[in-house]
């Protein structure tokens, strides 16, 4: 059975209405990355160039998997998840694996305010969250906030290809694909605002111009699925 639509109070992209999806959101994220959403994330953990003993931060971690290839990468470390949503949350605890031991912890949280102190992490990530936030620039200034200088910040996140030979397929299976099988999967106003979320985030230039004045240097972008989604990297200056 399909959840409820959220309540016009609810603010799309929030926790609150990502809580009515949590129960399938693993599934979704599977079916509607034709299954290489894993191997994304897997980028991006490599990008951070992790040392063994460190302390990192994952942003929108959803129900933990960024969080837990985080922890698996640095095998000493330490990793934090926030996240708005306490259904999310909730899936997320019940998966940490019993090899992670202590070293994963999940917590709500508001990316445009955390509570932790300046420079208490080495690292931090967000996954297909930074476009739910309503102020990005804010988020990011967090995110280079609480990261110590010299720190990465690896940014994964959804777009609607523009260019390129495969482009009009990619688009296709964004307006199409995706809010089909995602109302059929966890219903209709959550994919219907997916749909639109994805299609409305900035290009990666402007993007990148974006981490660079909240503090990053160097930013790069990397495309991935000629241009379903993108990896972005940047350094606390």
């Amino acid at each position: 059975m399909s959840p409820p639509p959220p309540s016009r109070d609810v603010r799309p992209g929030s926790g609150a209405f990502f809580d009515a999806i949590a129960p399938r959101y693993d599934l979704l994220n599977r079916i509607l990355s034709l299954g290489i959403d894993q191997g994304w994330r897997a980028r991006a953990v490599r990008a951070l160039e992790l040392p063994a003993s460190c302390r990192v931060l994952d942003l929108a971690t959803g129900t933990g998997d960024l969080a837990f290839a985080l922890a698996r990468a640095a095998q000493a470390g330490q990793v934090v998840g926030v996240d708005p949503s306490t259904g999310m949350l909730e899936i997320a605890r019940t998966k940490i694996p019993a090899a992670l031991g202590g070293r994963v912890q999940f917590e709500e949280g508001d990316a445009q305010d955390l509570r932790f102190a300046d420079a208490s992490f080495d690292a931090a990530t967000i996954a297909f969250g930074i476009r739910n936030v309503p102020d990005r620039a804010k988020a990011l200034r967090e995110m280079a906030r609480v990261v110590r200088p010299g720190g990465a910040i690896a940014i994964l996140e959804l777009g609607e290809p523009r260019s390129g030979l495969l482009a009009p397929l990619a688009r296709f299976h964004v307006h199409s694909v995706v809010p089909t099988i995602g109302a059929w999967l966890s219903g209709a106003a959550h994919y219907r605002y997916l749909e639109r979320s994805i299609a409305a985030f900035p290009p990666p230039g402007e993007f990148l111009d974006l981490m660079r004045s909240a503090g990053l240097s160097d930013p790069r972008c990397e495309p991935l699925a000629f241009g379903a989604c993108h990896l972005f990297v940047g350094r606390v200056a």
